[in-house]
């Protein structure tokens, strides 16, 4: 149904709380389906951890590289063929990632074909078919039975009406599985004891999961581990990631909405347990103002969510969402570079093992992008290397102290480094101080494979979890969601459906998980039951 088929006037009112990639999908189908639609974020462009800035003609993603779901199918291809609009120009990843263990040269390269994959795999990992063979017939019975868009975890008559339709024979050879980690799999394999095979999984598994194999549900990690290749497969966005939520705004806007940036959500309102508006702030002008709203759909992580509801919480929620483990932050270096730095034939995505002494990031793993010729992120003859490793987020709020100094990292308009060192404010500052170890860390590492140098490097810059709060809003700059391990996975996790009627949540907190595909099959979700809600 075409917002031109409906009288907006009868139609609920629905405030979408972030404009990240599930917020903006969420509230463009609702558009697109005739609701009346106020979209509220308190950053400076749209997009959220996908969203990108700009320096000295340089283009950075901020956080995703890299994109799932844009084959015939794909979830981000179903969405934009509902809302009329083009996909963005993209080429498939190919490899997907080239992977390099610890003091090994060569690398073990993620292929998209699935012939040269298995062949990459049996001559890296000998002796290990019979695991990966197991995620195979997993990741087909799962993404079959995805494909028929069940509600995980169900909360209400309709959830399961939708989740019962979307199993089928051939369901039933996950349910075995349904309590397994990878790292039982892998015992059952007997391949316990292949110490490569294993730090290959924990490498991989983290940028996906946030966990390592021995915690990452094996159902989960069955779908992170295969989608890569063929028929589906990877994307490298033309331009930036920036294109996949400008599209989602002009889709928007073109249906009806109104996208607010900086303004601040403050509050969830509620009454009798069911939501009844938000309390909005312009930040330019001061401006607040209660916006009432039948549907809040909350693109937040589900920590914000509790901040959002204060004391209106419903206390079993509460006390679910503080058992919840840690979340991990990110610390990102961005580095423009002249294109003598890269070298010939470099893959799109690359994951280095940090194999000194002294490393610092969390799993010594850094994941790295590199721009291509003509993809839009670089002048001519330039190009952008962008490195990002886990951390823990505490250090860089309680170790890191100087808490309250503004960030100059992502998003602030200030080219702040001239060479490979930081040009910080107060370099005593221990914060300041930390941030530029974790810099210097990241270049040692990548100049063992780039060519860096201060001729070759054009401009530096780096975030960190600090930075992530600022310019996201997210909960002490966690990102990638709450983590998938067997509780918090699935029918175990947060559903969409929260106990405050009337309230969704939308975003990497709930099922599938992280991802723009991940966020954006959340959003469908909410949007899905929104209607079910209305007849």
């Amino acid at each position: 149904m075409s917002s031109s088929q409906v009288d907006r006037h009868q139609m609920p009112r629905v405030v979408v709380i972030g404009a990240g990639i599930g917020g903006l999908t969420a509230g463009a189908l609702l558009a697109h389906r005739g609701y009346s639609v106020l979209m509220v974020d308190q950053a400076l462009v749209p997009g959220g951890c996908a969203s990108t800035f700009k320096r000295q003609g340089f283009t950075f993603d901020v956080g995703a590289t890299q994109v799932a779901g844009l084959e015939p199918g794909g979830i981000h291809h179903r969405i934009f063929t509902e809302l009329a609009i083009d996909l963005p120009t993209a080429t498939y990843c190919d490899p997907a990632c080239a992977v390099y263990l610890p003091g090994e040269t060569e690398p073990i390269n993620v292929w998209r074909d699935p012939q040269q994959w298995q062949a990459e795999r049996q001559r890296q990992f000998p002796g290990s078919e019979p695991f990966w063979q197991l995620l195979a017939s997993l990741f087909h019975a799962s993404w079959a039975f995805q494909s028929r868009d069940p509600v995980l975890p169900p909360r209400s008559v309709w959830d399961v009406w939708q989740l019962t339709k979307a199993v089928r024979p051939d369901t039933l050879v996950t349910l075995p599985h349904t309590f397994s980690t990878v790292g039982d799999a892998l015992r059952v394999c007997g391949l316990a004891g292949d110490r490569r095979l294993r730090t290959f999984l924990d490498l991989q598994l983290k940028l996906y999961s946030q966990v390592n194999a021995d915690e990452t549900a094996l159902l989960y990690a069955a779908t992170a581990l295969s989608v890569s290749q063929a028929p589906q497969g990877l994307f490298h966005l033309h331009g930036s990631m920036q294109t996949l939520s400008d599209r989602l705004v002009a889709a928007l806007e073109r249906d009806g909405g109104k996208l607010l940036m900086r303004h601040t959500v403050e509050a969830i309102h509620t009454e009798n347990d069911r939501v009844t508006g938000v309390a909005i702030r312009n930040q330019k002008t001061g401006e607040s103002w209660t916006e009432p709203a039948d549907h809040v759909v909350a693109n937040v992580t589900v920590q914000n969510l509790m901040q959002l509801l204060g004391e209106n919480a419903p206390q079993g929620y509460q006390r679910r969402v503080e058992k919840l483990p840690p979340s991990s932050g990110a610390f990102v270096v961005y580095l423009g570079v002249d294109e003598s730095a890269i070298p010939k034939n470099c893959p799109p995505h690359l994951q280095f093992f940090y194999d000194y002494e002294g490393a610092i990031a969390e799993n010594n793993s850094l994941f790295v992008s590199v721009s291509r010729p003509g993809d839009g992120r670089a002048p001519a003859g330039k190009a952008t290397i962008i490195a990002s490793s886990f951390t823990d987020t505490s250090i860089w709020w309680d170790g890191g102290s100087g808490v309250g100094s503004r960030e100059s990292g992502v998003g602030s308009g200030n080219s702040n480094v001239p060479s490979v060192r930081l040009r910080e404010d107060n370099t005593q500052d221990p914060y300041h101080a930390l941030k530029q170890r974790y810099t210097d860390e990241a270049i040692a590492r990548l100049a063992q494979f780039f060519k860096l140098t201060e001729e070759t490097i054009l401009h530096v810059e780096a975030a960190t979890p600090r930075t992530f709060a600022q310019f996201t809003g997210r909960d002490r700059g966690a990102v990638g969601g709450i983590g998938q391990r067997v509780p918090t996975f699935g029918p175990f996790g947060f559903a969409n459906r929260t106990p405050v009627r009337n309230l969704w949540l939308v975003g990497d907190s709930t099922h599938p998980g992280e991802g723009t595909a991940g966020v954006s099959y959340s959003a469908l979700t909410t949007v899905r039951q929104i209607e079910a809600e209305q007849r």
